[in-house]
């Protein structure tokens, strides 16, 4: 009697957590006797997948934050990868999290286990040295944006376009019924900053401010900062009980980061997936970012693309505002924020650009996409890339 298959798979944030489980579950459709181990969070566990590390530890960001937390990751990146040997899984899925995965590949590719990659890192953006490296130790990316078909023209990577998960996510938060969401007045505006601690402790400050800025022209603005877990909103609660300036209507609601979206009239979004979120909700959206003064000051020199904010990216064009470190200031995110608030041009713009977005983006059915790749390579030989 044969053995079941074990497949590999890492997700190292809580958005990759949610984009593996989505594939997870596809795979388990088509291969219904399947073993999943790795590195995950809650939705992947809850699918049955066993994981040595949890998204929570692995996710870090920043040159700075990295540093102090090496010996964690490499015991994590050790330890999986003695897994990995010891069960040689038919396949290993990496999903995003480059800075682990990529070496992960390296290894995994070596040994002879076949490599796939979920979610493609974004060497388009930063160290384009990384794309010959990168074909040369992945059998098949996955990819999830159009034009990273392109970026590896002429290497000997297969590059499939799946389409983007958050397509079907979205369409499946647009189906659900609008929550009650304690807003106290109008307009509404969501305040985003992060999941990261990191990202929130340096963000959360600057949102609040502009919030209150923007409170004193539109005394009647509501403000929500959604939270994906409930640690999280612990920290956002004292991080608010030790700032000077903050909205007087402020509502922190646990987990609903697209109703709030949903329900909102403009919201202050950190850059990252959420920004995509906002696009594809249609909430206009004013992109924020700092960091590190040090991660900021290498970012600058690495970043090939002349926007940060993947919406703008996508489009190949400014569509959301940019506030990003210095810039990113109470008054200039008030100012960038409140005309998105009115019926006029600067909000219809960037809901047409908004449309184009999604329209680029595809149709649905990534991770079912995906999973149909995955299960038809697996009985075949892995390509020779020498």
């Amino acid at each position: 009697m044969s053995q079941p298959r074990m497949i590999l798979i890492i997700a190292g944030e809580v958005s990759g957590d949610m984009h593996a489980a989505s594939l997870v579950r596809e795979l388990q459709r088509l291969l219904p006797s399947t073993r999943f181990c790795g590195i995950g969070g809650e939705r992947m566990r809850a699918l049955g997948v066993e994981t040595l590390f949890d998204v929570r530890q692995m996710a870090v960001m920043g040159f700075t934050e990295v540093i102090r937390r090496l010996p964690f990751f490499r015991r994590a990146f050790q330890d999986t990868l003695a897994m990995a040997l010891e069960r040689k899984p038919d396949a290993v899925i990496l999903v995003d999290y480059p800075g682990f995965n990529l070496r992960f590949a390296e290894r995994t590719h070596a040994a002879g286990l076949k490599t796939f990659y979920y979610i493609c890192p974004q060497v388009w953006a930063w160290n384009r040295r990384r794309i010959p490296r990168m074909a040369a130790i992945v059998d098949i990316l996955l990819a999830i944006f159009p034009f990273e078909k392109q970026v590896f023209a002429g290497t000997p990577l297969r590059v499939e376009f799946v389409g983007h998960p958050l397509v079907d996510e979205i369409r499946e938060s647009l189906a659900e019924p609008l929550s009650p969401i304690a807003w106290q007045g109008t307009p509404r505006i969501a305040l985003l900053p992060g999941s990261r601690t990191q990202e929130i402790r340096r963000i959360l400050p600057c949102l609040c401010a502009a919030a209150a800025r923007i409170g004193q022209t539109l005394p009647g603005a509501s403000f929500a900062i959604p939270t994906p877990a409930p640690d999280t909103a612990k920290l956002v609660e004292a991080i608010l009980a030790g700032l000077p300036e903050k909205p007087e209507r402020l509502t922190i609601v646990p987990g609903g980061t697209r109703q709030v979206l949903r329900q909102a009239r403009a919201a202050l979004v950190t850059s990252g997936t959420a920004t995509l979120e906002a696009a594809l909700l249609m909430c206009p959206t004013v992109v924020v970012y700092r960091t590190s003064p040090l991660t900021y000051f290498l970012g600058r020199r690495l970043v090939r693309v002349p926007y940060i904010g993947i919406v703008n990216v996508i489009a190949g064009r400014k569509i959301c505002p940019e506030c990003i470190q210095q810039e990113a200031t109470a008054e200039k995110l008030a100012s960038e924020l409140i005309p998105l608030l009115e019926e006029g041009r600067p909000r219809q713009e960037m809901l047409r650009g908004f449309e184009e977005v999604t329209e680029l983006l595809g149709k649905g059915g990534a991770a079912g996409r995906a999973a149909a790749i995955i299960a038809a390579s697996l009985d075949s030989p892995t390509p020779d890339k020498r």
